[in-house]
Order: structure tokens, then C-alpha cells, then sequence
């Protein structure tokens, strides 16, 4: 392919599109060869006919731009993640258009977990070992926060998620936001003092955010400093970094995992709306408690006072039962009834006759019949 140039005041001007398909012919004569590095940024869509990715050195941080058909990406299985180390074959080509250098990969091999992820591995095992992220330490949210501590970027769009999922749910919220730096070198040590600085000045609750970003960008939340600071916080701490299939080690710390800053928002403060309309469902349920309760009491005093105007009638007639039982086993007792039967009492002098043996012939005698007394002599 001869590439034409223009003479311009005595000078051989190429055009960029001239000078991009020189470049473009000339890529394409090398070689097809391996290259080695860790995969970031990988980037797939069922509507995409490739896969992006870049390929870093782990010694330098050099990129390279990588692209695959979707097709041979998906046949070759292999679940890639960033952060792992591969072998990627294919020629190098520059995208014209742009003037982009970049691989086309033909196939990928997995080599290993990259440098980053390997002493992620490692921390992850060290601290899980000395108890950081055991469920049992775990804390509950506070139901209604005096004081929300925000850990963020400045100007991140995590802020803004978060501060305005806060407004829209619970208006009277105070959040108190500590703008820090979230990647980088300097971030783990910013992170881990803006955590401590909130928690002194009183907050009951801290959000942790970031929005998502590549590997390397949330690595300063997996630093161990973070962690620590995460795992130490002496109020309740909720993750909300990168995106729901992003998991830094804080999340693992931290006693609640947002899936997002938007999540996190309404992990940490209740409904307003929810919080009124439960509130009025409270109100009648007590109102009708309250009416049910007083026409059962007025129906027990109408009750009772029944009962009281009937109880003197009642006890009257109980005891004017009780003194004709009474009269009756009395009167069943009573000598004038036996007497009335046709038995007499006989005396002599003063003393009962019981026996005939304490009369004589020609004793007096008193006889008492039911009715009326007689004297006698005994024969």
C-alpha cells in the first residue's frame, strides 16, 4: 500500500488519514505475538460485537489497549476478572479512525492471579484470620441517626447519590461530609483519617462512598489501613464502593454493604413518607383501640351496676330463704310440735316424769298437752 504525500512550499505533507494507514500498513506486517500483563478495565456488552480491555505491566503500570470479537472472548470460558494475569495472543493495529494503538487478541490464557490481586489474597486471609470480617461483628444501624458522617470525594457523583437519596427520604437529616481523596497513593491514609475525625466529632453513623471505577482505582479501599479503620470505627460503617459486582476488602469489614451510594442512602435513614403514613395508621388504630376499650368498660359498669341494684333483692331473698329453712327445722324440733302430735309432759313437783318408778300412788301429778295443762294422782 503506497501511501501519497502533497507538496506543499517545497514539503512532503501527509494527511492524518494518510499518515494513520501508513502507520496502520506497516503494524500489519509484524508478527503475531504473546504478551503478557493484568487485565483492567474490562469492558463487555451483549450488544458489542468485541471485548475491551487493557493489559498493565504490574512493574511500571504501562497499558495496552486490547480488543477481542465477543465470540472468541466467549468461547474461551474463562470468567477473566481484573486484576488476574494472562498470556493475550494477536498482532498489534492501530484504529485508524482515532489513531488508537491496540492489540487484537486471537486467544487468551490465564497465567495466574496478578501481583495485586495475589496480595489481596493474602491480606484477605491475614485478616479474616484475626476475626475482621466475623459476622458476629457486625452492629445494627441506628433506626433514626442524629448525625450522618459521609466519607467521599470531592465532587463525586457518590456524594451527590448519597446526599440526595438522604434529602428525598428524610429531610430533617444532619450529614456531616469529609471530602477526602479516593484513589490514588495519598487515599488510604486520607480515607482512614476522615473516618477518625468523624467519628470524634459525633456521628452515629458513617457512609463510606465511591462511585465505580477500575480495579486499580479501588484499590485504596482494599488497603489495610482502610480496613483497619473500616473494622476499628467505634459507630456503625456502611460500604458503599464501586458497584454491586465490586468488592473491596472494606465491604468485608464494614457492618453493612451498600450495593450502591444510592443503596447506602436508604440503608441509613428510614422514609419520611413510610414513617408518616405508618404513623396515621397508628393514630386510628389507637383511636379505634381507645373507642372499643371505653364501650367495653361502659358495658361492664352498666353491667356492675346492674348486678349492684339487684344485689340488696337478691341477699334479702337469700336470707329470707335461709330463716324459713331455719323456722322450718326449728319448728321441727320444737317440743309444742311434738306435743301437738297427742305426746304429753308429765311433772311431779318440778322434775320431768321419765320413769314410773319416780311416782307412788297418790302422787300429784302436772300434765302439759299441746294445749293447756291438767293435774293428776297417780292410782
Amino acid at each position: 500500500m503506497k501511501v501519497e504525500a502533497t507538496e506543499v512550499d517545497g514539503r512532503r505533507v501527509y494527511s492524518v488519514r494518510a499518515f494513520n494507514q501508513g502507520i496502520a500498513h506497516w503494524l500489519s506486517r509484524l508478527p503475531t505475538l504473546w504478551v503478557e500483563g493484568e487485565i483492567t478495565e474490562l469492558r463487555r456488552q451483549q450488544r458489542w460485537q468485541s471485548v475491551f480491555f487493557t493489559l498493565k505491566d504490574p512493574d511500571d503500570g504501562s497499558c495496552l489497549s486490547v480488543q477481542m470479537p465477543r465470540g472468541q472472548f466467549d468461547a474461551l470460558r474463562l470468567e477473566l476478572v481484573d486484576g488476574e494475569r494472562v498470556h493475550v495472543f494477536g498482532r498489534p493495529e492501530l484504529y485508524e479512525q482515532r489513531g488508537e494503538l491496540r492489540l487484537k487478541a486471537l486467544t487468551i490464557e490465564r497465567f495466574g492471579l496478578g501481583a495485586h490481586l495475589a496480595a489481596l489474597e493474602r491480606l484477605k486471609a491475614k485478616l479474616a484470620g484475626e476475626g475482621l470480617f466475623d459476622q458476629s461483628r457486625k452492629r445494627a444501624l441506628p433506626r433514626f441517626p442524629r448525625l450522618i458522617g459521609l466519607v467521599t470525594g470531592n465532587d463525586a457523583a457518590a456524594k451527590r447519590d448519597v446526599l440526595t437519596g438522604i434529602v428525598q427520604r428524610f429531610p430533617p437529616a444532619n450529614v456531616l461530609v469529609a471530602e477526602t481523596y479516593v484513589q490514588g497513593p495519598r487515599a488510604p491514609v486520607a480515607i482512614s483519617t476522615a473516618i477518625g475525625d468523624l467519628c470524634r466529632r459525633g456521628v452515629d453513623v458513617v457512609v463510606l462512598a465511591r462511585g465505580g471505577g477500575s480495579f486499580e482505582d479501588l484499590l485504596p479501599f482494599s488497603d489495610e489501613r482502610v480496613v483497619r479503620a473500616v473494622s476499628s470505627c467505634p459507630v456503625p460503617i456502611v460500604s458503599a464502593v464501586g458497584h454491586e459486582q465490586d468488592t473491596p476488602l472494606c465491604d468485608l469489614a464494614a457492618d453493612v454493604r451498600a450495593s450502591t451510594p444510592t443503596a447506602a442512602a436508604r440503608l441509613v435513614v428510614p422514609d419520611l413518607t413510610e414513617l408518616r403514613s405508618r404513623v396515621t395508621q397508628l393514630r386510628e388504630r389507637l383511636h379505634r383501640g381507645a373507642h372499643v376499650t371505653t364501650e367495653r368498660h361502659v358495658r361492664r359498669t352498666e353491667a356492675a351496676h346492674e348486678r349492684l341494684r339487684r344485689a340488696p333483692l337478691l341477699a334479702l331473698e337469700r336470707r329470707r330463704a335461709r330463716l324459713d329453712t331455719l323456722q322450718a327445722r326449728l319448728g321441727a324440733l320444737s317440743p309444742v310440735a311434738t306435743l301437738e302430735r297427742g305426746y304429753a309432759i308429765v311433772r311431779r313437783g318440778g322434775d320431768v316424769v321419765r320413769s314410773s318408778a319416780q311416782v307412788a300412788p297418790g302422787d300429784e301429778l302436772s300434765v302439759l298437752v299441746a294445749e293447756g295443762t291438767f293435774g293428776a294422782r297417780v292410782e
